[in-house]
């Protein structure tokens, strides 16, 4: 029992690690994401780009099918950030 719980305290240690690395990349991907947002609105361009998010799309499942992560969860969490970059989008072009 003492090594499972060993084990267990490790895994734990190594999923904290990563969720945190993934909080920073995802800020870091909103920064961006938010300069992109200026750009845009800066220059009269629609907030949402269908093919640009569609090429994405196509490229994550792919990635995700490579890694061995279902598909259709990659699709889930960059549809959860799209729509929150697209809100962002819209509030730059009201801030213009």
């Amino acid at each position: 029992m003492t090594d499972a719980i060993a084990q267990l305290r490790s895994l734990r240690a190594s999923i904290d690690n990563i969720d945190a690395a993934l909080i920073f990349m995802l800020a870091e991907r909103f920064r961006c994401t938010k300069q992109v947002g200026v750009l845009k609105a800066e220059h009269g361009m629609p907030a949402s780009d269908p093919l640009r998010e569609e090429q994405q799309l196509a490229r994550l499942r792919s990635l995700a099918h490579d890694a061995d992560l279902d598909p259709e969860f990659a699709e889930k969490w960059f549809n959860f950030v799209v729509a929150e970059v697209i809100r962002h989008h819209e509030a730059a072009a009201d801030e213009r």
